[in-house]
Formats: structure tokens, C-alpha cells, sequence
């Protein structure tokens, strides 16, 4: 997901705990164990059993480095040097069980939000799974797969000014959709979008023709590249290439920008969501599950990490998207406790949060299934 995010260096990056919600409690990293001659090792950041991370080499004092602390809190991040340091442009957030999006910033201000009065097509209501900038900074593209339409919204106006599909009826006929997921803005105008229900991606172009498809609309099977089941996620990568999410079989696929597999892997999560590629190649990709997952794994299908807490605030509950950032950590949306967060797998602590736990709402700082997520360049809102 997100060519913002890609070419987005983060400047002088903060931790923070979320107000009143503190620290992870996300158990330390497992002992040392041989990862069974990988050059790359394999740990779990959450406390699920998993091999145990190569052991670090001693120092020359002979005393081995020193562990990550998990236990301590960073301080709260307040003021302007909040909000430039840890995301710069701010963060657009599909809140969607309460109809709306949100822009926010590190120190938890609204800069701005949707829908407004006048915002909506008469008669239609909004309940964006995700949403994401336009490569131009003018728009927002957002996916309504409750009503089964991909809208275009305005920045400046926050009105919809294009609308694909037909609104509350799913199909697979010509000009429709059936559940879509993941609408994605490109640099050409058009957009590319999962239609989970159709078992097909496709680009649209703003005159609302499908210019290109991957998989046969209504066969559902993962024999890619000709056809995918149950297709969630559609990143597009930055050779003009796609990594496709099924559902079905549990299975990330990287298309090249000529349609080409370059591979094709099973990925160790029950109900994988929004697969995408951190900055040395790998996979992330959550496990929409109640108990649910963050997992990394290597473009052959070997786990690098995974974040599973069992219980705690560390616990996710139906996360939907894991976005992974240039230091390392990884933005993710946890669906259903409420909130999105900033992990650190490295040592399995949220470093930041917007929403409260467990407690839905629409109030300040408070959000109800925040579906999706996206950083802001600087400068748009």
C-alpha cells in the first residue's frame, strides 16, 4: 500500500506510548536458539511459540549486548515537534464503523476530516474500508465495500466527485462490483481495486472503463496469474508491478508490471489481509483473526518474525492492515480493539497510538473499526 509511504523518510523519528493506554506489554524477545543454519533468523516479538533469534555475537568485553528494554515507557509526544518528527503530513485513517475519515497527527489533532454537509450523493451513506491519497495530493480514493462502490473524494471541496460500481448492489456485470477492497490511486489517473467478491482485480480509468484485469471474474481458485481466490489486497510496488492478498489458500503473489509471477507463497496467518513489502524485500502481512497476527516472511515463504501476543494490551483483535515503514517499525490497524498503532517488532512494544482500547467511540481520540490507514505527504492537510 502506499507509494506515499514508500517515498516518505521519516525525520527525526520519536517513540510515544498513546495517552492512557501505555505500553504493549508484549512479552520480551525468546531465548537464543541456532536458526537451524538461515542466514536470517526467525523470533516472535509477541510471546507465541516460535525459533528463537540467532544469538548475538559477545563484545569484546566478553559480556553480551544489551537486551531490548520492553518494559519501559517512552514519554508522552506532545507539541510541534510531535507532529513533524514521527509523521510529518499526518495520517488519513478510515474510521469505518463510524462513517467517516480522519487525518490526524502524532500528538492526536484532527487537521481534517470526512464526510462533510453536502459531502455524499443524495440517499447514500459511507462506510469507507479504506482510503488513500492520490499520487497528485488532490484527492482521496476510498473503497465502500458495504456499499460495494470506489469513490473519489476532493480534499478541498471533501465531496465525491467520481463514484465506480452501483451503490448497494454487488455483481459482477459490467460497470459493478461485488465487495471491493484496497482502491488504490495511480500516478495515471486510474485506480486499482481488489473486488473481493468477483475474484478479480481490475484498473479503472477515470472514464470508467476497465482498461485492465487480473483473474476471470467469478473463478475463485488460486492458480495465479490466471485466476485468484478471494483477491483482498493489490499494493502496487514501485516496478508497476502488484502484490496480490487471497484469502483463499492464505497465498501473497507478486506480479510483475507485464503480469508475470515473480512468486507465489503461502503465508503462516489464517485469514491474510493487505500483504506488503518492507524495505529489503520482505513480506508483511496481518492475520485478520481474533486473535490476530503481524507476520513477516521471505519472498520463499520463511517466517523472519511474527507478533501474536495472546492476551494484554499487546493483543490484536482482527488486525486488517500492517503497513511497514522505512525504520523498521509497522503501522497497523487493530480493528476491532479500537485503535491503530505503531509497533516496533523488534521488541514487540507499541511505541504510539490513536484511539482507546477496547472502547469505541467518537470522541476525541476515539475511533470504531478504523479499517484503513495512509501517511500524508506534508503539505496536503
Amino acid at each position: 500500500m502506499l507509494a506515499s509511504i514508500v517515498a516518505l523518510a521519516l525525520v527525526g523519528f520519536v517513540a510515544t506510548s498513546a495517552s492512557s493506554n501505555g505500553p504493549s506489554g508484549a512479552a520480551t524477545l525468546p531465548s537464543s536458539q541456532p536458526s537451524s543454519g538461515s542466514p536470517a533468523s526467525i523470533h516472535d516479538a509477541g510471546g507465541a511459540a516460535a525459533i528463537g533469534p540467532s544469538a548475538p555475537p559477545a563484545s569484546s568485553t566478553g559480556s553480551p549486548p544489551p537486551s531490548p528494554d520492553v518494559a519501559s515507557s517512552p514519554p508522552p509526544l506532545t507539541g510541534p515537534t510531535a507532529h513533524a518528527g514521527l509523521f510529518p503530513g499526518g495520517i488519513l485513517i478510515a474510521d469505518r464503523g463510524n462513517g467517516r475519515l480522519l487525518v490526524v497527527t502524532s500528538d492526536h489533532k484532527v487537521l481534517w476530516r470526512f464526510p462533510a454537509t453536502g459531502s455524499l450523493p443524495r440517499g447514500q451513506a459511507f462506510a469507507a474500508d479504506d482510503a488513500f491519497i492520490s499520487p497528485d495530493g488532490k484527492s482521496i480514493v476510498a473503497n465502500d465495500d458495504t456499499h460495494d462502490v470506489v469513490d473519489r473524494i476532493d480534499i478541498a471541496t471533501r465531496r465525491i466527485v467520481w463514484q465506480y460500481g452501483h451503490y448497494d448492489a454487488p455483481s459482477g456485470r459490467r460497470g459493478y462490483l461485488n465487495g471491493p477492497d484496497d482502491a488504490y490511486p495511480l500516478a495515471n489517473g486510474d485506480i486499482v481495486v481488489a473486488d473481493i467478491g468477483n475474484c478479480r482485480i481490475i484498473e479503472i480509468n477515470p472514464g470508467k472503463q476497465v482498461v485492465r484485469q487480473w483473474g476471470r471474474t467469478g473463478v475463485c481458485a488460486d492458480r495465479a496469474p490466471f485466476t485468484y481466490g478471494s483477491p483482498n489486497g493489490d499494493t502496487p510496488l514501485p516496478d508497476g508491478g502488484l502484490l496480490i492478498t487471497e484469502i483463499r489458500g492464505s497465498r501473497v503473489v507478486r506480479l510483475s508490471a507485464a503480469g508475470k509471477v515473480i512468486f507465489d507463497i503461502h503465508v503462516p496467518v489464517t485469514y491474510p489481509s493487505d500483504a506488503h513489502l518492507d524495505a529489503r524485500g520482505n513480506v508483511v502481512v496481518a492475520d485478520y483473526s481474533s486473535i490476530g497476527a503481524v507476520v513477516s516472511v521471505t519472498p520463499r515463504g520463511r517466517l523472519v518474525w511474527r507478533y501474536r501476543p495472546l492476551s494484554g494490551r499487546g493483543r490484536l483483535d482482527h488486525p486488517s492492515l500492517a503497513v511497514p515503514l522505512p525504520d523498521g517499525t509497522v503501522l497497523i490497524n487493530d480493528d476491532f480493539r479500537e485503535r491503530v498503532i505503531l509497533l516496533d517488532p523488534r521488541s514487540g512494544r507499541i511505541l504510539w497510538q490513536f484511539g482507546v482500547t477496547d472502547q469505541r467511540g467518537t470522541g476525541l481520540n476515539h475511533l470504531h473499526i478504523p479499517d484503513g490507514v495512509d501517511l500524508a505527504p506534508v503539505g496536503i492537510f
